[in-house]
């Protein structure tokens, strides 16, 4: 029985590095980014981003199709353009920075729906809390620059309920309505580079 399990550990293990992705992807960050908006006073919106962030990108397929990557930003990076809204954020009511300095989302899926249409799937940590998601996204394509680099693109937008990961500050207005949206709406767009 013993023989048998080690030799059903070892086929596995084999079989995983014979098919697991070599092909690995850096993150070109000037042409990248991470934002966000959401409704404030119900009227208006308020957007920001994440200036600091993470890619771990491996895929061999040239639709992207079987793509293994995880991403991680930084809570303190948050940029709204408004420093006593930026240090709210920061602070006990949502991201507890000093605490929880990143934001995790390792991806399980990326299947393709028609044309360059896709569906992201994974697993999204806040504040040690985790939970699977669903977004939209469209693969860009891979392009070949004039130093014989490959690029590939992606763009991914959703929107998630913030109140499920505990960020649930918000303060009530006259008209019966709050301060802040429950919804936040995502748009991220990262440019990949073939490492050599």
């Amino acid at each position: 029985m013993k023989k048998f399990s080690f030799l059903f550990a070892a086929l596995i293990l084999v079989f995983s590095s014979t098919f697991a992705q070599k092909t690995e992807w850096a993150l070109d960050k000037v042409h990248s980014n991470i934002g966000f908006t959401i409704d404030h006073m119900v009227v208006s919106e308020v957007s920001g981003a994440f200036d600091d962030f993470s890619l771990n990108v491996k895929s061999d397929k040239p639709d992207f199709t079987d793509v293994l990557f995880d991403v991680t930003i930084k809570t303190k990076s948050v940029n709204t353009k408004e420093t006593s809204r930026d240090n709210h954020l920061k602070g006990a009511d949502f991201f507890e920075s000093d605490k929880y300095a990143d934001i995790i989302f390792k991806g399980k899926s990326f299947k393709k729906v028609k044309g360059n249409v896709y569906k992201v799937t994974g697993d999204l940590t806040i504040k040690d809390v985790t939970k699977p998601i669903t977004l939209d996204a469209k693969f860009m394509g891979i392009v070949k620059d004039g130093k014989g680099n490959l690029h590939a693109g992606v763009k991914v937008t959703g929107i998630i309920d913030r109140y499920v990961w505990g960020l649930k500050y918000n303060s009530a207005l006259d008209n019966g309505g709050v301060m802040i949206g429950q919804k936040v709406t995502l748009q991220a767009s990262f440019e990949l580079l073939q490492k050599k």
